[in-house]
This record gives structure tokens, C-alpha cells and sequence, in this order.
């Protein structure tokens, strides 16, 4: 077993502590007297509240290392995308634009049926430190203190302080003697405490659980219906409406053709809920079914799998919008654009990575000044959820894969276009 394997049994267990928060909080929140006001206060403050408070510390305490080591170490270990040249070029341009497509759906679907959250029951809004116009957004992306910019939580300057030192590290890598190599150990490292972490979610999703029920009783679940089907509707729509757009636009492609191939493909992604368990499968479709030249799939689809997560990006969009939504917070034009580029650049080095999505999403909310309470909500809905987006995933790696081949004349269009 990898270890970066996530925790056995870990969406079991979830789903044991969300059902048991929810059963013990609504027994003590229906229980019109039987049980003192006193004790049911106890429980939810020194049970529910702490334990929920410590889990979402834990969270917060890797997000800020986990993004600059996982963005330092894939950014400096593209020195061989440096060499494939244009194939490289298109694919990690090609994987970008689907992501900056996917999260801006979800912002543009989120925001014209109007998602909603539950106001009251998920901590409070803390408006970012700073100007927080254009004007002071774009500096602070370029803050003049390296520290100060890890000390003061700024997001937005942790990312491009790490794309920076991340594109140094490739070009200077022959002189620092390998020192890339160091940064990918210790992103290893941090990934490993995530899933450390991760493992205590099933504790964490009881309190958390706990404590929205003891806030509002059973009604946060017809509110979180809301989320949970505009969000299965924009993943939908997005393999869609998206791949099959790229497919004709760029390459001039039957997408009907494509989406019959890859059913067994998604399928699998599916029951898997991993882009890199997927790999050999996607690998052998797209080079036998689909037509694509080994020397392009070899390629694309692993990089595909490092950073192409546009399920996720859509998730994080949605889940931004639904918690901005609970605490009241109308976001601004310019906070939907933070939220665009957060997504996109997080993508680098995390797509594979159990649970990644989860500790990027705390980042995104954390720039917004957002409460991380509702965390706990969007993993007691994430295990079916993820593998839906998994199957997303892989279908765009398998879409951009046709693409570039075809732009290189390394598609077999004969190939692409029979039944078997």
C-alpha cells in the first residue's frame, strides 16, 4: 500500500460519525425537556464545538506548507515538460483552460440558481485584513516581505511566492544539486500529515455534524440538498458540455465517439474515486481506442493526473459560494476572480492526493476571510460527490490527451473513429 494511501475505511467511518453526530445532537435538540439545559449545553460546547474547533485547526495548520511545497515541487520538477516543448506547452495550457472553464461554471451556475446556504450555523464572517479593492488585491499577490506574507496568512502572495521559487529551483536546478528533489520529499512529508489528519475526519465530521444540528435541528440537510444537486449538475454539464466543445473547437473530433469509449473508463474512475489508480486504464483507451500515439498519452495522461482536477476546482467554487452564503457574505467581482485563480493554480501537485481538495478548499476560504465550520458539512457529502468528479478528472485528461495528439498528427483518426 502507497503511503499516500487514504486511510482504510475512511468514508465508512465518516459516514458512521456523521450519523452518530446527527442522531445524538437531534436527540438532544427534540428532546423538549427530558434532558437538562444544562447538560445538552455541556455537549455541545466541550463536545461538538471543541472537538469540531481542534479538527479545523488541523486542517488549517497544514494548508499553508501543504501549498508551497506541493506547488515548489511540481512546478520544479516540469524540467522534462521543458524538453517535450510544444506537446508539454499545449497539454499544461490545455489542462489550465478546462480548470479556469470548470471553477467558472460552478461560480456562473452557483450564482444564477441561486445556491444558498443556512445563515446562523456555521461561525462567522472575518473580512480579510487589508485593502481588499483591485487595487490592493494585486498587491497583495506581490507582497515585499517573504516572511511577512507566511506570517499574515496572505494567500495570494504564499502562491506566487512558491511559483516563483518553484520556477527558480527548475532553472537553477543543476547548480543547487538537485535540491528539487529535497522539496518533493518534504511535500511527501506534508502530504502524509494530511492523511494523518484525515484520519481523525470521521471524529471531527461527528462534532462538526453535532453542532450544526444542535444550531438548526434536521433542517440543514433540505439546505444541503441544494448544494449537493447544483453541483452534480455542474460536473454533469462540464463533461458535457465543456469536453465536447474542446473536442470539436480543437480538434475537430466526434464527441459522441469519445463518450462511448470512455464509459468503461469513467465507470472505473468511478468505483475507484482516484486519477491515479485509473492511469493504466485511461492509458490503454485512449492508445488502443482512441487512436492516440504512445509517445503523447505516455505523457499527457499521468500529467493529467498530477494536474487536471477540474471536478475539483468546481467543487471549490460551489463550496465557496454555499459558506459565503451561510454567513451572509455577498462576494465581490473580485473575489470571484481570487476564487478562479486560487483554484487554477492549486491544481498544480494536488489532483492526485487524497483529501488535497479538501485542505485547498480551507486555503480558498481562508484568503476570503471565510468560516472553515461548513468544512465538516462538505465532507459528510463529498464520498459520492468525489467520485463523480473523479470520473470528470480522467475524462478530461483522456480529452486533451486526442487533442494534442491531434495537433502533433499523432492521432490514428481511423482508430478514433471505429467500433469495436
Amino acid at each position: 500500500m502507497s503511503i499516500l494511501s487514504a486511510p482504510k475505511n475512511l468514508t465508512r467511518n465518516v459516514l458512521i460519525g456523521m450519523a452518530a453526530g446527527v442522531a445524538i445532537a437531534a436527540a438532544l435538540f427534540y428532546s423538549d425537556g427530558f434532558i437538562s439545559e444544562g447538560f445538552s449545553q455541556f455537549i455541545e460546547k466541550y463536545l461538538f464545538g471543541l472537538g469540531g474547533q481542534v479538527f479545523k485547526n488541523l486542517l488549517m495548520l497544514v494548508v499553508v506548507p501543504l501549498v508551497f511545497f506541493s506547488l515548489v515541487s511540481g512546478i520544479s520538477s516540469l524540467s522534462n515538460m521543458v524538453k517535450l516543448g510544444s506537446i508539454a506547452t499545449k497539454t499544461i495550457g490545455l489542462y489550465l483552460l478546462t480548470t479556469a472553464i470548470a471553477v467558472s461554471l460552478a461560480l456562473f451556475f452557483g450564482w444564477t440558481l441561486n445556491l444558498s446556504g443556512f445563515e446562523g450555523t456555521v461561525g462567522s464572517y472575518i473580512p480579510p485584513s487589508g485593502d481588499s479593492s483591485l487595487y490592493g488585491t494585486v498587491l497583495k499577490i506581490f507582497p515585499n516581505n517573504i516572511f511577512g506574507a507566511f506570517i499574515e496568512n496572505n494567500m495570494l502572495g504564499i502562491v506566487f511566492i512558491s511559483i516563483l521559487f518553484g520556477v527558480a529551483l527548475n532553472l537553477t536546478d543543476d547548480l543547487t544539486g538537485g535540491l528539487s528533489k529535497s522539496f518533493e520529499k518534504l511535500n511527501t512529508v506534508f502530504l502524509k500529515i494530511v492523511l494523518l489528519i484525515m484520519s481523525f475526519a470521521p471524529i471531527g465530521v461527528f462534532c462538526l455534524m453535532g453542532s450544526y444540528v444542535m444550531a438548526k435541528g434536521l433542517n440543514i440537510f433540505g439546505d444541503l440538498a441544494q448544494y449537493v444537486l447544483i453541483l452534480i449538475f455542474v460536473l454533469v454539464f462540464h463533461l458535457i458540455f465543456t469536453y465536447s466543445l474542446i473536442l470539436k473547437l480543437f480538434a475537430n473530433l466526434n464527441p459522441l465517439i469519445f463518450y462511448q469509449k470512455m464509459k468503461s473508463v469513467a465507470l472505473f474512475a468511478f468505483s475507484t474515486s482516484s486519477s491515479a489508480a485509473t492511469i493504466p486504464v485511461t492509458l490503454r483507451t485512449v492508445t488502443d481506442d482512441l487512436g492516440v500515439k504512445k509517445d503523447v498519452s505516455s505523457f499527457v495522461v499521468p500529467v493529467g493526473a498530477t494536474i487536471n482536477m477540474d471536478g475539483t476546482a468546481i467543487m471549490q467554487g460551489l463550496a465557496t459560494m454555499f459558506i459565503a452564503s451561510t454567513v451572509g457574505v455577498d462576494l465581490s467581482l473580485i473575489q470571484y476572480g481570487q476564487i478562479v485563480l486560487l483554484a487554477i493554480v492549486t491544481s498544480i501537485g494536488t489532483a492526485a492526493v487524497p483529501s488535497a481538495g479538501t485542505v485547498t478548499l480551507a486555503l480558498i476560504l481562508g484568503s476570503l476571510g471565510l468560516p472553515l465550520d461548513a468544512i465538516g458539512l462538505i465532507l459528510a457529502v463529498d464520498r459520492i460527490l468525489d467520485m463523480i468528479r473523479t470520473s470528470v478528472n480522467v475524462c478530461g485528461d483522456a480529452a486533451v490527451s486526442c487533442i494534442v495528439a491531434k495537433s502533433e498528427n499523432e492521432l490514428d483518426i481511423s482508430t478514433y473513429n471505429s467500433f469495436r
